[in-house]
């Protein structure tokens, strides 16, 4: 299920509304709730098919709340993030039904990939990460989100 949801300030209220009344409007910002990634490595599943995209939404409260009553949580803290990406990755591959199970079957430089790209749709509010080339020194942003290897 894809999501978008719309938000105005007071501004663009008003504006609207004069725009009924026969005035001026502005465009209507979208908040963008779900972002697409690629494993560094792939999700394998049971036939041996590697999955690399997929889909992250953004956290609700109740996603980082629900977390700290699972059992297995409270038996290893460790194993929180391993939940909690599993209530926000939607989809990997043709892979729909994610739970805690196939999150805990990646591995792990695709979970700490995904644990950073939770901390920065839902922390910092975009996938970009600024780098530093090793060989010039040169600065630049990635995107995260993935793309093909060597675009950002």
């Amino acid at each position: 299920m894809r999501r978008s949801v719309q938000f105005q300030s007071p501004e663009q209220v008003e504006a609207g509304a004069a725009g009924a009344r026969g005035g001026s409007t502005r465009q209507q910002e979208t908040l963008r709730t779900e972002f697409g990634f690629e494993l560094p490595r792939g999700y394998v599943d049971e036939s041996g098919t590697v999955h690399r995209t997929g889909v992250m939404r953004l956290a609700t409260a109740r996603d980082e709340l629900v977390p700290l009553r699972d059992d297995r949580v409270r038996e290893n803290s460790a194993y929180l993030s391993v939940v909690l990406i599993s209530r926000v990755v939607t989809r990997i591959g043709t892979v729909e039904d994610i739970h805690p199970g196939v999150i805990e079957d990646l591995f792990a430089s695709d979970l700490a990939f995904l644990q950073d790209f939770y901390r920065r749709i839902n922390a910092e509010g975009h996938t970009r990460a600024a780098v530093t080339c090793p060989s010039c020194d040169e600065e630049f942003a990635v995107n995260l989100a993935g793309g093909r290897l060597g675009e950002s």
